[in-house]
């Protein structure tokens, strides 16, 4: 592990430990919290694939409700529904200039690879450019770096072609049923086949040994990777279908995972069960462990507020304490002060009341008791006549 790395796993474990692991319960409980929000989304999408019908493209226009559009006048004044139904359709990709009608469908219209050459409705085209790990000479300031700030260049770039295409019944001819893939808005990952993966070394420049002795980030490689979907494979449609001018027409539901893929129904079924039960219990044991770790948390913090109220009582009853004693020093010194004393037994101090205190060990008895109690709260107290440090006082009374 590297030292940046190092450093941000420190903060990070300080940070969830601190308050007694509250900020850890917390993170937890927000990931249960996600993890549930997850398997409510995921459980509806599994009940809306169970439920929707599994059809072949001949077969599709027998479950989609009729197209009005094309009817009567009365027709053309009531709204017409715009969600359609949820389906899933099984179908080959072909381009949907093969059913234009014209002279077009004598040469499809067809994507061609840049590296490769090979044909495609979709392609997609990655480049990632790799950097250096080394920190060099002077890492430190990469570290800095990856703390504080992040690389402005880009690592990777995507770009993504395509052309307008259809699902068509396999083997069969002519194309008189179909059904064509609206891609519009859709985020869902596509069946794509890799066709080109390369890497290739990026030539050094001058400043690239500098850049390597104080630990700059310079580019050594870059990957360049195809990914095509072409005609001809069959794959599974799971999406709104509707009818627009008597021509089946899907869309991708963004309440779903799945919209283009190679899985069938059951498969699909299958592996969204499967994640279903993952994030549920996931959440059951991240919640668990959130309220268990909160709980602790609170109880030792509890605990310790209790234990600063109790201390803060001790030292209110103490302030008590010390002003009574210092209230009976006062009414002993004004019982003295009423009395004629003789010069020679007046306090040292303060020149007004007998001397009724001793202090310990030296034994002097030379002030009374409300200056004995003022030299004692001092923070090293020493006898004001032989300045020997003191541990106490004590009063004397006469017999």
């Amino acid at each position: 592990m590297s030292s940046n790395e190092q450093v941000v796993v420190s903060l990070l474990s300080n940070l969830a430990l601190s308050f007694d692991g509250a900020v850890l319960g917390v993170a937890l409980a927000y990931a249960a919290v996600r993890s549930i929000l997850s398997f409510t989304s995921n459980s509806s999408a599994l009940r809306k694939l169970r439920d929707a019908p599994s059809v072949g493209v001949s077969d599709l226009r027998s479950v989609l409700p009729p197209d009005d559009s094309s009817g009567s006048d009365d027709s053309a004044t009531q709204p017409q529904p715009t969600e359609g139904r949820l389906v899933i359709v099984r179908g080959t990709v072909e381009p949907k200039s093969v059913i234009d009608g014209s002279w077009k469908s004598l040469k499809p219209n067809l994507l061609v690879t840049q590296e490769t050459g090979d044909k495609a409705v979709v392609i997609q085209r990655t480049q990632t450019c790799i950097y250096n790990e080394w920190k060099g000479l002077f890492g430190w300031t990469s570290d800095l770096r990856t703390i504080f700030g992040r690389s402005s260049r880009e690592r990777e770039s995507t770009t993504v072609r395509r052309v307008p295409f259809i699902l068509v019944e396999g083997g069969r001819w002519p194309l008189s049923d179909y059904v064509l893939v609206n891609m519009d808005g859709s985020r869902h990952p596509l069946p794509l086949t890799t066709v080109y993966h390369q890497l290739q070394p990026v030539n050094a420049s001058p400043y690239t040994f500098l850049q390597a002795l104080f630990g700059h980030e310079y580019p050594v490689g870059l990957l360049e990777v195809e990914k095509i979907l072409p005609p001809g494979k069959d794959i599974s449609a799971v999406g709104l279908c509707v009818m627009k001018s008597g021509i089946p027409e899907i869309k991708s539901c963004k309440d779903l995972p799945y919209f283009l893929t190679e899985m069938s129904k059951d498969q699909m079924i299958v592996n969204l069960a499967l994640r279903t039960k993952v994030l549920f219990w996931s959440g059951v044991v991240l919640g668990s462990l959130s309220i268990g770790i909160l709980g602790f948390s609170a109880m030792r913090n509890w605990n310790r507020w209790k234990e600063w109220r109790r201390r803060r009582r001790d030292q209110e009853e103490a302030q008590r304490a010390a002003a009574a004693e210092d209230a009976d020093a006062l009414a002993a010194s004004e019982d003295d002060e009423s009395a004629n004393v003789p010069d020679g037994q007046l306090c040292v101090i303060c020149l007004m009341r007998r001397r009724r205190s001793a202090f310990i060990p030296c034994g002097h008895l030379v002030c009374c008791q409300s200056c004995a109690s003022s030299v004692g709260r001092d923070d090293s107290p020493k006898c004001p006549v032989c300045r020997q440090s003191i541990r106490g006082s004590v009063r004397i009374y006469d017999s």
